[in-house]
């Protein structure tokens, strides 16, 4: 990418109005409108969930939420809302993103097991960074999904 992305962490109190709303809209573009599915994105999950946001000067590029203990993986580690802004896809934007939170992962939680429910048609993205298949196909929203484990 021509301009380098400004990663930042933060704690879901931490983010000002302006970040949350950035969030949300974006995630909206990606998985409701892009993806044509509709579901509950506000899922009261975001305030458990440290977020990293993903800035190309004022525009929220890349984003996702990480949890330490994830209570649906049995307590492993977990991240998911994987999402990039369409044009910025083909330029590595989630190359990156996924950079960043797997480089703050072997920083902060080395050793853990970390568990992630990745759609299908993503499978080899992931496996490029050490992802494994754990699960069968399954439905969720009206998209294959799978679940994934890198220890």
């Amino acid at each position: 990418m021509e301009q380098a992305i400004d990663w930042q962490w933060r704690k879901f109190e931490e983010l000002t109005a302006a970040e949350i709303y950035a969030i949300y809209k974006l995630r909206q573009d990606v998985f409701i409108v892009e993806q044509n599915c509709v579901y509950p994105d506000i899922d009261g999950k975001d305030p458990k969930a440290l977020h990293l946001l993903g800035w190309k000067g004022k525009q929220l590029i890349a984003t996702l939420r990480l949890f330490e203990s994830y209570e649906e993986y049995d307590g492993v580690v977990s991240f998911g809302r994987v999402c990039t802004e369409l044009s910025t896809r083909k330029l590595g934007a989630g190359k990156l993103l996924l950079s960043e939170v797997m480089r703050y992962i072997d920083s902060n939680l080395a050793g853990k097991t970390v568990q992630i429910g990745a759609q299908l048609y993503l499978k080899r993205f992931y496996e490029g960074f050490g992802f494994k298949q754990i699960s069968e196909t399954y439905d969720e929203d009206g998209i294959d999904h799978i679940l994934m484990q890198v220890n």
